[in-house]
Formats: structure tokens, sequence, C-alpha cells
């Protein structure tokens, strides 16, 4: 599929100069997500960079050398810096009902519990969705373009928080409206990473991919701190958050990103969607494999990111007081924030000793958790709660860098050298497909607890089928990736 065709007129040459530094500094595990096979771009000089009309790029050539220490790498560090700055507040809109919820009975809406889980999961579950398509829209619209349109579209959620929330008579279903309207923010991931695969090399890809993936979940912890600061900060009285803030808060940032994407980024003419590559990829068993297990890696970070601030107000029930539960979710992003820096460490443990093994060891380690959780509950201690939801968010930005970079080389391995499409092919495609799945764990995880709670009026039943699914999953990552004698082990996936 071509892209949209780009604004016809005279050709300008634009020299970019070197910046004088560079954003590939470390070693951070990535992937191609959902931007499909690379084509060959136009031959042109390698010196500057030829520039239409919109900013579309027809000379990138990120494999030359000569082009890339020129003018390309400067030029795709740019547009990588803004990418990573609009997918960070996609992710901070994604989660804002994550720590919003908590404080709507506080202003006066009256809300069922199954109510304020459905706020929190409808994000997560929306966003996953959205991540397909949006995998294909950067070869379709421009990846400055659709970088500009996306950010645009979390405008849609913050106003609407901003001009409601203010009053506690708004309709429940307008609420879940806004709710699965902030899931853009979710689906802003796909695109963005599509869009920087395009601008770098493969000895660079990994690092510039896991930096913009890395920079997008931080988005997540930065919500969960500062929402509770602004609505408490803002407040018109000791006793009432002023909720409007919450949406309102974003609004200048996303405006500023918008501004610097249609300023700073830029449109590649040789940007295509594999659909080929993505239908083929759908027959490979692996794709569906890994797809369950990244459900247990990153749907349980969504998933316990998303609901994190709604069971520490419900397992602690004594933080009634408006003072007492800001300070108390303040700390919410802890979560997060901790299984966003942990990723990384998860991807360079699995060049060590292997994408599987580290999964399953993590796997392990947080049923141990996930069962010690319910164990202790009986102790009413918030602080060794606190401390062992820490250690499991840990565990799952650990095993999401593993279990993602077992992609390629399951890849590899599985598919025949005589196939037209190409191992190359299929691991890319199944980078954005497989992350669409995971992301359906932040559905999932919240209608869990919600489900427990409904029917025993407690979370345990709900912990102990965590603990469970993760013993479930390392069994079935050491069977098919591990099992001694399969070509797999001998690889040390």
């Amino acid at each position: 599929m071509s892209p949209t065709p780009h604004p016809s007129g005279p050709l300008a040459e634009q020299q970019v100069s070197p910046a004088p530094s560079s954003v590939d500094d470390g070693t951070i595990d990535g992937g191609t997500v959902g931007g499909g096979a690379r084509t060959e771009a136009p031959a042109g000089p390698t010196d500057r960079l030829v520039v239409e009309r919109g900013r579309w790029i027809t000379n990138w050539q990120a494999e030359d050398r000569d082009f890339w220490e020129g003018p390309g790498r400067p030029t795709a560090r740019q547009n990588l810096i803004w990418s990573v700055f609009c997918e960070f507040l996609g992710f901070a809109v994604w989660q804002l009902w994550s720590v919003t919820v908590i404080f709507l009975p506080e202003v006066g809406f009256s809300l069922t519990t199954g109510q304020q889980f459905w706020l929190v999961s409808l994000p997560p579950l929306v966003g996953a969705t959205l991540r397909i398509p949006y995998s294909f829209t950067v070869a379709l619209f421009g990846g400055r373009n659709w970088t500009i349109i996306s950010a645009a579209l979390l405008l849609i959620p913050t106003l609407a928080i901003t001009l409601t929330l203010g009053s506690p008579d708004t309709p429940i279903w307008v609420l879940f409206l806004i709710a699965a309207a902030a899931g853009f923010g979710g689906g802003n991931f796909a695109s963005s990473m599509s869009h920087i695969t395009f601008f770098y090399p493969a000895r660079e890809k990994g690092a510039a991919l896991g930096i913009n993936a890395a920079g997008g979940n931080l988005g997540v912890a930065v919500s969960q701190l500062l929402v509770p600061i602004v609505v408490s900060a803002a407040a018109f009285d000791a006793l009432q958050p002023n909720l409007p803030m919450a949406g309102l808060f974003w609004i200048p940032f996303i405006l500023v990103a918008i501004w610097g994407a249609r300023r700073y980024m830029h449109n590649l003419s040789h940007a295509r969607n594999d659909i080929a590559g993505s239908l083929s990829t759908l027959r490979e068993k692996h794709l569906w494999v890994i797809g369950l297990i990244y459900i247990g890696t990153f749907g349980s970070f969504m998933g316990f990111g998303s609901v994190f601030p709604t069971l520490i107000t419900m397992t602690f029930p004594e933080f009634s007081s408006f003072q007492v539960l800001g300070a108390a979710l303040s700390l919410a992003f802890l979560g997060p924030l901790v299984g966003s820096l942990s990723r990384p460490w998860g991807g360079r443990l699995a060049d060590r000793s292997g994408g599987a093994r580290i999964t399953v060891a993590t796997f392990l380690i947080m049923a141990a958790i996930t069962a010690l959780v319910v164990l202790t509950l009986p102790l009413e201690n918030f602080w060794l709660y606190l401390t062992l939801f820490m250690g499991l968010f840990t565990l799952t930005g650990i095993a999401n860098g593993s279990s993602y970079r077992m992609i390629p080389i399951v890849f590899k391995l599985s598919v025949r050298a005589d196939d037209r499409v190409g191992h190359e092919r299929k691991a890319s495609a199944a980078l954005g497909l497989i992350g669409a799945m995971g992301g359906c764990g932040g559905f999932a995880i919240p209608q869990i607890l919600n489900a427990s709670h409904s029917s025993t009026g407690a979370f345990d039943v709900a912990f102990w089928g965590f603990s469970a699914a993760y013993v479930g999953f390392a069994v079935l990552t050491w069977a098919v990736y591990m099992r001694p004698g399969t070509v797999f082990s001998r690889a040390n996936v």
C-alpha cells in the first residue's frame, strides 16, 4: 500500500547540521512494530535532505553511512525526540482514568464498584484494539502527519474531562464514552513505533525503538503521580478535589506536541505497509503463543497499572479523607515507574541468558508474589502491600523486555527458509500484533478483579487465579521454547 501522495511542487533542498549529541548511547531492546518491510529509498544526495512541500523527505537512506553520519542521524534524532514526547502524552492520557476514577465519589458522583472497574478497563481495551489500525497509518498518511492527528485526538478526552467532571449530574454513559476516548492514547504506541523504525538503520533500530517505548511507558507513571497533586493543589476547598484539572492540565502540553510535530517532524516517502507480511503472520502458531505470553507480561503491567489506585482505596478504606487519599495515591505511580524502568533490563538479561529462561523465571516469581499479596492481606500493612506490588511491577517490566526480545529469534527459527514472505517481515508484523494482544490484559485484569469482588466481596480469588495463571504461562514458555530437544532450546531463545 502506497503512502498518500504528498503535494506536488518544486523540490526544496534542506541542509541539516549534525547535532552535538546522540540518543543512541545506550542499548535498549526493541523491535519493528507495525511498519512492515522497509523498501529501498530513491537514490539521492548523501550530504543533504531532499524535502518536498509538507515536509516529505524523498531521499532518506539510513543504511548509507555517509548519509546517516551527515544529515540522517540528527534528523532521525529530532523525529525521535518529538515522537517520544507525543507518545508519552498518549500513555499519560490513556491512564488518566486509573487515578481520576478514585476521586469521583469525592465530588458527588455515585458509582457502583462495577462501574468504577469499567471506567479503568475501557481505555486499555480501546487502546489495544486501536493499535492494529494505527500500525498502518504512518504509510497511509505520513509519520509526521499522523503524529499531528493522533496528538490532536488526545484533546477529545482531556477536553471532555475538563467540561464534564465538574458536575456530578453527568450520566454514567457519558463517563464511559470519555473513558473509551482515552484509548486514543494507547493506539499512539503502534504508530509512533512504526514511524521511528523507518528512520533508523538496522544497527541502531533496537536502541531507538527501546527509547521510544520506554519514554511512552513513563507516561503512565507520570500521570498517576501528577493527577492527585494537580487536583489537590487546585482544590477550591480542603474537602473537594478540582477534577476538571485532571484534563485541563494536559491540554497545553498536547498543543505543544501538535506544534512540535508539525514544525520539526518529517514524513518519509518510502515508508510502506507490509500487508502480505501481516496476513501471513496470522497463520503462524508462534504469533498466538507469544501473544498469550505477552498478555501475561505487558498485559499485567497495563492491567495492574490501571487498577492499582483503585485497589489501594478498596483494600485500605481507612484512606477516606481527601488529604490522606491523595497522599496514598501519589505513591501509586511508583508501580508503573519501576515497571517502565526495568523493561530494558529484561532485554539485556535475555541477551545474556536467553529470553525464554528469563521469562519463565519472572513468571514463577510473579506467581509467588501474587500469592503473598493474598496471604499478607490480614496484616493490613499498606507499606508491605506497596512493596509487594513494586516487586510485581518490576517483574512485569523485566518479562516485557525478555518476552519481546524472543520474537525475532523465534520467527527466524520457525519460518521455513523457502517461505516467500520471510522471517524478518513476519517478525516485523508480529511485533505489532503481539503488542496489541498484550494490551488486552489491561482490560482483563480489572474485570477479573471486579468479578472476584462482586461474587465474594474480596479480591482473594482473583489473585489466586493470577498466581495460577503465571505458573501456567511459565509452563507454556518452558514447554514450547525451553523443553530439551527442541530447536528453540538448542538456540537458547
